[in-house]
């Protein structure tokens, strides 16, 4: 079976002592350590690798193990246009207000953060990319071949350098395709897979509540991409268009009644995630399933050690024969 996880991004305001041991009360078998809070310090594990194996060693002193990390908010910055404030807040206080100056930072911490994985003996890191070509989404203005083309080739050249440095630590890193990424359906994750060769450093943090509000099918995104499964995330959403509301979210916050789509604890809402599990096993993924909770109606500790039920009860390994083969 394979091992279950959880996402510490939602849990980052607790110091990652106290999160371990109640991770390890909820039934988890480790943690995909989130790169802020003092969950882990990339440039830190990057350059000392006492400090590196120390957060390992902690978790393992609570019965835990990490597969994984996670930088998505420094990956946002890499193509993100990063032009006004919201941004602000992932970067050192010294970048507000200055695209150039956070891109920079944001390149430098991804580099750092494939070092840092190296040395905590990690192979994959999980994140974001940004996209300089978002805010075109909708064609109107009416936008141009040439602007996606070149949106593509922003992420290239901007993406490539990163990943030389994943090369030479031996790790893997594994976008979360998602809305304001490069990548955010079937369509748009080949192109990116396109645009950089199909360089094996790049890969998918596979996460289905991203696709079930687009009404992208989930278990069709494992089936084609079957070798660039690097990480699974269990995260649920469900769709609550009411006639009123659309998929764009209607400028409302998560948990806002009339809202289109929200996240939901796994299970409750309306990804179906045994059509998942069966996809998983066709290809083989043995790594972890990692709960990446996120419910705007549920206490976050309730659903932390509800998913973790869940994810075992879900999960199943994959047949060593067809079943008639005994009739024989």
């Amino acid at each position: 079976m394979r091992k279950v996880t959880l996402f510490t991004g939602q849990y980052a305001d607790l110091p990652l002592e106290q999160l371990a041991a109640k991770a390890k009360a909820w039934g988890y078998d480790g943690l995909e350590l989130a790169c802020w809070g003092d969950h882990l310090d990339v440039k830190r594990a990057a350059e000392d690798k006492k400090y590196a194996r120390g957060q390992v060693e902690l978790l393992q002193r609570h019965g835990l193990e990490v597969f994984a990390i996670s930088n998505h908010l420094a990956g946002q910055l890499v193509c993100d246009l990063n032009n006004d404030a919201r941004s602000d807040a992932f970067a050192p206080p010294d970048c507000a207000g200055n695209p150039e100056a956070k891109r920079d930072w944001a390149v430098e911490c991804m580099k750092n953060a494939a070092r840092a994985a190296a040395n905590m003996g990690i192979k994959v890191v999980n994140g974001f990319t940004g996209s300089s070509i978002w805010h075109l989404i909708y064609s109107f203005p009416p936008v141009s071949q040439a602007m996606v083309d070149a949106g593509y080739e922003d992420f290239a050249a901007r993406w490539n350098p990163i990943l030389d440095v994943f090369d030479e630590c031996g790790v893997r890193f594994a976008l979360e395709v998602h809305p304001t990424e490069i990548a955010y359906d079937v369509h748009t994750a080949r192109r990116a897979l396109q645009a950089i060769g199909n360089r094996p450093a790049f890969g998918f943090n596979f996460d289905p509540s991203h696709l079930l509000w687009q009404m992208v099918d989930p278990a069709r995104f494992i089936q084609a991409f079957s070798d660039r499964i690097y990480h699974v995330h269990v995260k649920d959403a469900a769709l609550t268009i009411d006639g009123e509301s659309g998929i764009l979210g209607s400028h409302l916050n998560f948990g806002t009644p009339g809202r289109g789509w929200d996240f939901r604890t796994p299970g409750r809402g309306g990804v179906r995630f045994e059509e998942i599990i069966r996809a998983l096993n066709v290809i083989n993924y043995q790594g972890p399933l990692s709960v990446e909770w996120e419910d705007a109606y549920m206490d976050r500790e309730h659903g932390a050690a509800e998913a973790c039920r869940f994810v075992r009860q879900l999960d199943f390994p994959k047949s060593d024969r067809v079943f008639d083969e005994a009739f024989a």
